[in-house]
């Protein structure tokens, strides 16, 4: 499959990638803003996925929460979504429809805050610390990626802090905090816009220029806090034991591994393939179906650009098992994989990859996000046709390199989660 891309770019900076697709009657809409967790400063986290709500609370020319319900009365869907590198907001409607998607996006974009009073920010700021008590605090092993994030990545590091934030932080926030927020990052030079599906290039470019183009550009957008780079492995071992509301210990395991994007970071990610996607995979061959030991396993790489990126791992242990023997035999798998790993299990992993990948981009809603995705990060929405050749590349010899580069114990942290009653025992 070879994707279409037209691109070009409004005055005031936005960059808009047009993607054209006629078989379905269908358009879809992704706008990303680059700005995530990652650009909030110390005391002042939570703010990018903050807004990520106060975007649904009217604009201008909307009223109150009346987004959302512009979409759904044409039949179409609508959401938004916070991550470390980025947030955005997408739109998937009937073809004819397309332009009131870019004046909705347009109108929060250019005159959100004429509509932003103190009262929204208090509605919103209780919804999210709501989330973060149903996601966070009082959900098993709930704050697993939270404690990660804060051992793997150095207190002074932009990833140090989970994207949801803290209570602290969310009480702090003023309306001034947060007009502020907005007027640096919200601004159509730290935009994208790509649109894919059912539609006429020229009368899109027509109407993305009308709707987009008197925005004002915004002012520069401020470095990233923090350093850019970080050692490569980490340098140390870190653990920590946590006692806590769960039925079952679970062990996990981290590693800090090169940036996604770079050269270094896709054989370790078919890496977290062969170690545990699947009843295939060596750790649920091995801990589950074998040992039973581990009630279940996973693994994956968190795709990060900034300076590094983090490779996980956990296991359930068992009723009744020790978690020490869980963690090692998680640890017996990732040294083993950097010693054996087959052109076989590689192949069958990359063939997955790819799988996904394919039957995802016959959605246009997931084209336009990856094609605003690559263009946002690396300035190259033509990567939606050459990023899989990325991860045909990679050979069994390069992941066993890389896997006894990054997963030893100069690069670790273990998080075990121990029930709390057993600690009371």
């Amino acid at each position: 499959m070879n994707i279409p891309i037209e691109r070009f770019a409004l005055g005031n900076g936005l960059r808009v990638i047009l993607s054209e697709d006629r078989s379905m009657p269908v358009v879809a809409v992704n706008l990303w803003y680059n700005v995530g967790s990652r650009n909030e400063r110390p005391g002042r986290t939570g703010f990018a996925h903050l807004f990520e709500h106060m975007m649904f609370q009217g604009s201008q020319n909307v009223p109150d929460t009346q987004h959302i319900a512009h979409i759904e009365r044409v039949g179409g869907a609508v959401n938004g979504s916070t991550w470390l590198d980025r947030t955005n907001y997408y739109e998937t409607v009937p073809a004819h429809q397309l332009e009131l998607a870019l004046w909705l996006e347009s109108d929060r974009m250019g005159f959100l805050l004429p509509a932003m009073t103190a009262e929204k920010l208090d509605n919103q700021r209780d919804v999210v610390k709501n989330e973060r008590r149903w996601r966070v605090d009082n959900r098993p092993y709930g704050d697993w990626d939270e404690k990660l994030q804060a051992l793997v990545f150095p207190s002074e590091h932009a990833y140090h802090h989970s994207v949801i934030g803290s209570m602290a932080d969310l009480d702090a926030a003023s309306l001034e905090d947060v007009q502020e927020f907005f007027c640096t990052f919200y601004a159509p030079n730290n935009a994208v816009l790509a649109i894919c599906g059912d539609f006429d290039p020229g009368i899109a470019r027509a109407a993305v220029e009308r709707y987009f183009g008197p925005i004002p550009h915004g002012p520069p957008v401020p470095p990233i806090p923090g350093p850019a780079t970080l050692p490569l492995p980490s340098g140390a071992e870190i653990r920590e034991e946590v006692h806590a509301e769960v039925g079952l210990p679970r062990v996990y395991l981290a590693f800090r591994i090169p940036a996604y994007g770079t050269d270094d970071f896709y054989p370790l990610d078919v890496a977290s393939h062969v170690l545990g996607h699947g009843k295939t995979s060596r750790l649920y061959r091995s801990l589950v179906r074998e040992q039973r030991i581990a009630q279940d396993v996973a693994a994956f790489a968190f795709p990060l650009v900034h300076g590094a990126a983090m490779l996980v791992m956990w296991a359930t242990v068992a009723r009744g098992r020790d978690p020490s023997a869980v963690e090692a035999a998680l640890l017996h798998e990732v040294a083993a994989l950097g010693e054996s790993a087959t052109e076989l299990e590689i192949e069958r992993a990359i063939t997955g990859i790819e799988a996904h990948q394919t039957i995802g981009l016959q959605q246009v809603g997931e084209r336009a996000d990856q094609l605003a995705m690559f263009t946002t990060l690396w300035d190259d929405p033509d990567r939606i046709n050459t990023e899989l050749d990325r991860y045909r590349a990679v050979s069994a010899a390069a992941v066993r390199q890389a896997a006894a580069r990054f997963f030893g114990s100069d690069n670790r942290v273990v998080l075990s989660y121990l029930p709390r009653a057993a600690e009371a025992a």
